[in-house]
């Protein structure tokens, strides 16, 4: 599982950091070289309530790096931003 989650850390003050989101994208199966992979948005500071949901089908593992993952992941589960 990756776990993407976004922090707000202000300035100077690492203890008051809080999270903004999360994001949890699962490896479904697939080959070697193409991977499928559930997508779950999580409510701000929640591990189990899920806000959206999406999937990423047919991925080229080792084609690209891990942000083209995550881009095509938020594109799965906000398909109405373009």
């Amino acid at each position: 599982m990756i776990v993407v989650k976004i922090e707000l850390w202000p300035m100077g003050i690492k203890s008051r950091k809080r999270e903004l989101g999360r994001m949890l994208i699962d490896n479904q199966g697939g080959s070697a070289k193409r991977g499928d992979y559930r997508v779950r948005v999580l409510r701000k500071g929640s591990e189990t309530k899920v806000l959206r949901e999406g999937e990423v089908n047919n991925y080229p593992r080792e084609s690209y790096t891990i942000w083209r993952l995550i881009c095509r992941a938020l594109k799965s589960t906000f398909p109405e931003e373009k």
